[in-house]
């Protein structure tokens, strides 16, 4: 099963090492990985994107609470959330193609933030699942070069991850 773990912690060097390194020294595989200072700037906000069964993810849980940086450890998975990716891809876009590049980006609520001669660059927003739509909509031979951020998360409603 597909886990979004949101972990704050302290905003210092070696502490992106040291949480990447539990979960190779375990054998887990991070799917995803997004880490940005916080509104406090002495805390980063790290959100990672893994798969194993229930008891796997208590166990990578309770692990990261363990380390000294961790202040707090929140499986998003477990109740109502939003999460988003971003993606930049440059496509192929001449001739016809540019009207059907544009025509695709708009479906999908993309913008394109880049045009060139013979390419745009377009930015899009939304569930992992949206933007593997958009590359799968479009011609594979057009794709010249795709950046993605990996998912960030953040629970719904009154509940928050907060120190």
């Amino acid at each position: 099963m597909r886990h979004i773990i949101s972990i704050v912690l302290e905003n210092e060097p070696g502490a992106l090492s040291r949480v990447a390194g539990l979960f190779s020294a375990r054998g887990y595989n991070i799917e995803t990985l997004t880490v940005a200072p916080t509104e406090d700037a002495s805390l980063s906000r790290m959100t990672i994107v893994t798969s194993g069964s229930d008891d796997v993810v208590e166990q990578i849980t309770k692990q990261l609470n363990k380390l000294v940086e961790v202040v707090k450890v929140v499986d998003l998975s477990e109740a109502a959330h939003i999460e988003r990716e971003l993606m930049l891809i440059k496509v192929r876009a001449t001739g016809k193609e540019r009207e059907e590049m544009k025509r695709m980006s708009d479906i999908f609520r993309g913008r394109i933030i880049d045009v060139t001669e013979s390419t745009y660059t377009i930015e899009l927003t939304g569930t992992g699942a949206k933007l593997d739509a958009f590359i799968q909509a479009i011609e594979p031979s057009a794709i010249l070069e795709t950046v993605r951020t990996g998912a960030s998360g953040i629970a719904r409603g009154e509940r928050i991850l907060k120190v």
